[in-house]
This record gives structure tokens, C-alpha cells and sequence, in this order.
């Protein structure tokens, strides 16, 4: 058991334990928020392409920003605390746009939200790598994603658990209730997070904001924006499972049952990718991905919304952690936080207009009416993603750029 633990160092475990206080405020909402959306604030699926694509893609720029500064000022744990921080700030905004001025305001809350996290991810996933030797960074960002899925598990139980309770209040007063785990989270963070300074060799001038990078890093951002093309937000999957007959607290449930798989699948993957490499991992993971969207595309029963998420679980256990173990493969320490922002800034951008398109293009059905156009976009983007992530020459797990 000890030599299982060696690896993962006290910080890799805390930020860990911050994520999870993160998601059990994020994840209390994130599967009722198309619904609050649509039902209670009336926005049309339109909307709500626009809302989750300006929230995840618009400020998506920021996270290299950040990133860049982060290597620029050799920190990581001030913009890890500030992220997480405005992050939970953010929750009670969301809900007051049922009151006043509506999905604008809610808008606003939600940009805030992923204004938070492009502020910290960056730095927090370099603070990931640094904090882990080469060989073990598979599991140990494994390990984060299994920590930080707990609490998307966690998350939705609670708002189940309310819900229940409360069965005459509106959705509106979650968003309130989830400020508590998210200050919890900020609190964690700046109390246990032991920051690693980069001592910079004398005379070194800082990086600068606009960095450098190599092919090999390019063409993985040519691969996984390809990819991110296709990858619309997940709020898109959960209003599809409640329109082929899943009742709200089922969408939450299969909603859980994905983030139990992902949870569960995170840590063997990662460590897999640190044995036989990260490029074969990620490609079978698009794979299922493109399949799962198929899927959803073209689905009829009740039951398929389960199989799916739960499938999609695996594609996230796949590609999530084992991407940024990727990156940070490499790139260079010195520039780790910038090459992560950059990643992404990227992924971000394809996403914002992989929303905008999933919205607009959501009552529009394909050969003869059998395959939603929303859903055959990310297959066909994840498949022709595929071919150009297998061509990416990516040396052996090493300390490579250390």
C-alpha cells in the first residue's frame, strides 16, 4: 500500500480535496440548469446554447492568460485560491435571475462561474504536474479527477436530497445553497495548498506572455480543437435524456451514475496511460465518445439516456486527466501553465461554437428524421479528430521538459 501512495504528494491530494468541495457546489446545479433554464427562466434551447457557450467558450482566452501569468510570476496557488473563490461567489447571482431580469442575469452568475475557473484550472493543473515526478503523472491527475468527480457524484444526491424535501420551492434557492461548499473549497485552498515556486537560473528573464512551443504541442491543439468542435456542452445531453421521457430527478440519477463511472475510471486509466502511453488511451476514448453521441442522436428509449451516460463516463475517465498529463508531457516546466491555458483557451473556443451550432441546429433532424444534427456534428468532428491526434509523435512518459 505504501509504494501505492509514494507517487501522489500531499498537494496533488489536497487539491484533490478543493475540487471536491468545488463540484459538490457546481455539480448541485449543473444538471438542473438547462431545466432551470428552459422551464423556469422560459429560454429556448437557442438560449441555451448561447448561455453555455458564452460561459465555457467566452472567457476561455483567460485560462492562457492566466496560465501565461502564472509562469510569468512563478505562482500557482494565488490564482488557484482567487479562481475558486469567484467561483463560489458566483452560485447565488445564478439564482436570483429568477426573480430579476432573467437568463441575462443568469448569464452574468454563469460567465462568473467559468470566469473562476479559467482564473485557476491552468495554474492548478501545472501545480498538478509540478507536484508530481514524470512516471506518475497518469495517476496522479487520475487520482485529481476521481477526487473532483466524487463531488460531482455528491453534488446531484444533495440536490436530490432537497428537491425531495422541498418539493414547492423553486429550483432557484439550490443556487444559494451551493455558495456554502464552494466557499469551503476557496478556504481549503488557501489554508493547505503549498505553492512551488520556479527559482528562475540567474540572470533568466520571466516568460513572456506570448510564448513559444514546439510542433509536437501544436499538433496536439490541432487535435483536440478538431475534436472540441464537435463537443458541445453536456447540458445539451442531459435536455435530450429529459426529452425521451427521463423525469427530473431521473435525469439527476443518470446524471450521478456517469459521474460514478468517471469517478471509478479516472485512476486505472490515468495509471494505464502512465504504462502503455497517453496518444492510444485519448484516441479510444473519442472513439467511445463518437459513439455516445451517436447515440444520443438517434435515441428512443427511456433507457438509453442510462447506457449512454454511463458511457460517457468512460470517455471522460479517458481523455480528461490523460490530456493534461499529455501536456504537460510535453512542454517544458517553465512554461507548463501557459501550455495548459493555451490548451484551454483552444478547446474552449471550439466549444463556444460547438454550443452556438448545438443550439441552433437542435430541432433539426437528419435521414429522415431518425439522427439529430446536433448530436452527428460531434460525431463526425470526434472521427476526423482521430487520424490527426494517431499522427502526433509523442516520446516515451520521461522527465522530458523538466
Amino acid at each position: 500500500m505504501t509504494n501505492r501512495v509514494r507517487p501522489i504528494s500531499r498537494n496533488v491530494i489536497v487539491l484533490g480535496w478543493v475540487s471536491f468541495f468545488n463540484d459538490v457546489a457546481s455539480e448541485m446545479l449543473y444538471p438542473i440548469i438547462p431545466l432551470f433554464l428552459v422551464g423556469t427562466l422560459g429560454a429556448s434551447p437557442a438560449i441555451l446554447g448561447l448561455v453555455e457557450g458564452i460561459a465555457e467558450g467566452g472567457s476561455s482566452v483567460l485560462r492562457w492568460v492566466a496560465g501565461a501569468l502564472s509562469d510569468r510570476f512563478r505562482r500557482r496557488k494565488p490564482f488557484v485560491v482567487i479562481g475558486y473563490a469567484l467561483s463560489a461567489i458566483s452560485k447565488p447571482v445564478m439564482g436570483l435571475s429568477a426573480t430579476a431580469i432573467g437568463w441575462p442575469l443568469f448569464l452574468l452568475g454563469r460567465s462568473t462561474d467559468r470566469l473562476g475557473k479559467s482564473i485557476r484550472t491552468s495554474a492548478r493543473d501545472a501545480l498538478i504536474a509540478d507536484s508530481t515526478e514524470p512516471q506518475y503523472r497518469g495517476r496522479a491527475f487520475g487520482l485529481h479527477r476521481a477526487m473532483d468527480t466524487c463531488g460531482a457524484i455528491v453534488g446531484p444526491l444533495v440536490a436530490l436530497g432537497f428537491i425531495a424535501a422541498a418539493q414547492s420551492r423553486s429550483l432557484a434557492w439550490l443556487f444559494v445553497v451551493a455558495l456554502a461548499p464552494g466557499i469551503l473549497s476557496a478556504i481549503v485552498a488557501l489554508v493547505a495548498v503549498r505553492d512551488i515556486p520556479h527559482e528562475a537560473h540567474p540572470g533568466a528573464r520571466p516568460p513572456p506572455i506570448f510564448q513559444r512551443f514546439s510542433r509536437r504541442f501544436w499538433h496536439l491543439i490541432a487535435a483536440v480543437t478538431l475534436f472540441s468542435l464537435g463537443n458541445s456542452s453536456d447540458s445539451f445531453l442531459l435536455l435530450r435524456s429529459r426529452q425521451v421521457g427521463l423525469s427530473l430527478s431521473s435525469v439527476i440519477l443518470a446524471y450521478v451514475l456517469y459521474n460514478v463511472v468517471y469517478a471509478l475510471g479516472a485512476l486505472p486509466l490515468g495509471r494505464l496511460s502512465d504504462r502503455i502511453g497517453r496518444k492510444p488511451v485519448v484516441v479510444a476514448g473519442w472513439v467511445v465518445y463518437a459513439a455516445v453521441y451517436l447515440g444520443f442522436g438517434a435515441a428512443r428509449s427511456v433507457l438509453a439516456p442510462w447506457l449512454l451516460l454511463a458511457a460517457y463516463g468512460i470517455y471522460q475517465a479517458m481523455t480528461d486527466g490523460v490530456t493534461k498529463a499529455l501536456v504537460a508531457d510535453i512542454v517544458p516546466k517553465s512554461q507548463r501553465a501557459g501550455a495548459i491555458g493555451l490548451f484551454y483557451t483552444a478547446t474552449g473556443v471550439a466549444q463556444l461554437a460547438a454550443s452556438l451550432a448545438a443550439g441552433v441546429l437542435w430541432n433539426v433532424r437528419l435521414f429522415h428524421g431518425t439522427i439529430m444534427a446536433t448530436f452527428l456534428m460531434g460525431t463526425l468532428c470526434s472521427v476526423a479528430a482521430v487520424p490527426l491526434m494517431l499522427g502526433l509523435r509523442v516520446a516515451e512518459v520521461s522527465s522530458e521538459g523538466d
